[in-house]
């Protein structure tokens, strides 16, 4: 990584981050065309993130609502869908080959996808209960704090450093979701308890750091490991995590004894047999379209934006949810999607600035060689 090291030799070291994911994905010989197929690829992956991020929360509380009492059961309609992973690899054209550093053997992978599996399934069943307990606005506001949580496992992690765009960013979004909480926090549709509050905040508040914790992982092992990865290996990373959290998921399901639920489920399921099919088929499938993004964006970019873009998403939620539930539209959900926009914006402006100061020393050092 030479050109990283005479950018760090310099103290910038956030350039040098932006730096390493810039050559994981280009060279400093790319035309100008294939900067704007990689913002093409990072919008498209942006709208399956907030798209699918806000569908799969929506179908998990339409379960509850209607019914559905299985937790583990909107746990595995968080991996099951897994198979999709595998067909959008087959029909990549990325023929890129990756390059690992050879320190690393295909056993330290292989582990450390089991590793990444396993907090996978911790973190989707916390996320259940939790979506199980707490109203959608809560559940929303509390999974804001995974933005603090991923700065601060990127700052150990990933020596990730932040400019006043970027914090500006954080705290906009932070603030967008707080704001929620004082719209209907005390309506607590389920009446559900105490106890069962306090245990829905607690699993919430720990998958949300979990979250941050795996997209640090993550990102950390494509700068490290994969020297050079491909979108493929990237690919490769998702799928055998998610196959490893499917099957921990499966093995809680049958263990539970929550399996022998469905059927009555979906006899008295309120909205009937179809669309309890449905409901549970594109929640599976929403999920794995939402990896497709969540991990697309680390590979283009880093943790830091896949994260700030599922933060942007959460005041969706509340948004839909009044189409879907007759939730009221007030002035706090306005102006908390103001802000979640405002500091969308701001966090993309940090992130042009360092493309182009990236270019800027691409041609000096390109003038200086000539």
């Amino acid at each position: 990584m030479e050109r990283s090291q005479e950018l760090n030799v310099n103290d910038d070291q956030n350039l040098e981050a932006n730096l390493i994911d810039h050559e994981v994905n280009d060279s400093s010989s790319v035309p100008q065309t294939k900067n704007y197929k990689k913002w093409l690829r990072i919008s498209i992956y942006v709208f399956l993130v907030l798209t699918c991020q806000a569908l799969s929360t929506i179908l998990g509380r339409l379960y509850y609502e209607n019914g559905g009492k299985s937790t583990w059961m909107v746990t595995v309609l968080q991996r099951i869908g897994f198979p999709l992973l595998f067909l959008y690899k087959f029909f990549s054209l990325n023929k890129q080959q990756e390059k690992t550093d050879p320190s690393f053997t295909n056993t330290t992978l292989g582990l450390a996808y089991i590793c990444l599996g396993l907090l996978a399934s911790a973190i989707s069943y916390m996320s259940s209960v939790g979506l199980l307990y707490l109203p959608v606005s809560t559940f929303s506001l509390i999974f804001a704090s995974q933005l603090a949580f991923t700065a601060l496992f990127s700052y150990f992690l990933n020596s990730q450093k932040f400019t006043p765009y970027i914090v500006n960013s954080l705290f906009l979004l932070t603030v967008s979701s707080a704001l929620l909480v004082f719209n209907n926090e005390s309506q607590n549709i389920r009446n559900v308890s105490r106890v069962e509050y306090v245990v829905g905040f607690i699993c919430t508040v720990s998958s949300s750091a979990g979250i941050g914790l795996i997209l640090s992982l993550v990102q950390l092992i494509l700068t490290k490991v994969l020297k050079n990865p491909s979108f493929s290996a990237v690919m490769d990373m998702a799928i055998y995590q998610t196959l490893v959290s499917c099957c921990v998921v499966m093995i809680g399901l049958f263990a539970s004894g929550e399996w022998k639920l469905i059927a009555s489920e979906m006899r008295n399921y309120g909205l009937g047999k179809v669309s309890y099919v449905m409901t549970l088929s594109s929640a599976a499938v929403s999920s794995q379209v939402y990896t497709i993004g969540a991990v697309g964006l680390i590979f283009e970019s880093s943790s830091v934006l896949s994260n700030t873009v599922t933060a942007v998403g959460l005041p969706i939620v509340p948004v839909v949810a009044v189409i879907v539930f007759h939730d009221k539209m007030d002035a706090f959900k306005i102006f908390s999607i103001t802000l979640a926009i405002w500091g969308f914006l701001s966090f993309v402006y940090q992130h042009y600035l360092d493309e182009k100061k990236l270019k800027t020393c691409h041609h000096v050092e390109e003038d200086t060689q000539v």
